[in-house]
C-alpha cells in the first residue's frame, strides 16, 4: 500500500486529495503526473483531521437541538 497526493486537478479530484491505494495502482497514477508519493504519516494526519473537524451541517444540527 502506498499513499499518494494529487498535485493537479482532474474530473473527480481536487488538488491536495490524499489516497492510500495498492502499489500497482499508485505507480500508474504517479506516472500520469497528476499524483505524487507522500509519507504514511501525512495520510494519517489527514484522516484524523477529517474525523475531528465537524462539518458545518453538524454544527447547525447541534445548534438547533440546543435552541429547543
Amino acid at each position: 500500500m502506498k499513499c499518494i497526493k494529487s498535485i493537479r486537478p482532474s474530473k473527480n479530484v481536487e488538488i491536495g486529495d490524499i489516497k492510500r491505494i495498492s502499489n500497482v495502482e499508485s505507480e500508474e497514477k504517479v506516472n500520469s503526473g497528476y499524483w505524487k508519493y507522500i509519507p504514511k504519516t501525512e495520510w494519517k494526519k489527514s484522516r484524523i483531521k477529517q474525523i475531528i473537524e465537524p462539518t458545518i451541517s453538524d454544527k447547525q444540527i447541534k445548534n438547533k437541538k440546543e435552541r429547543r
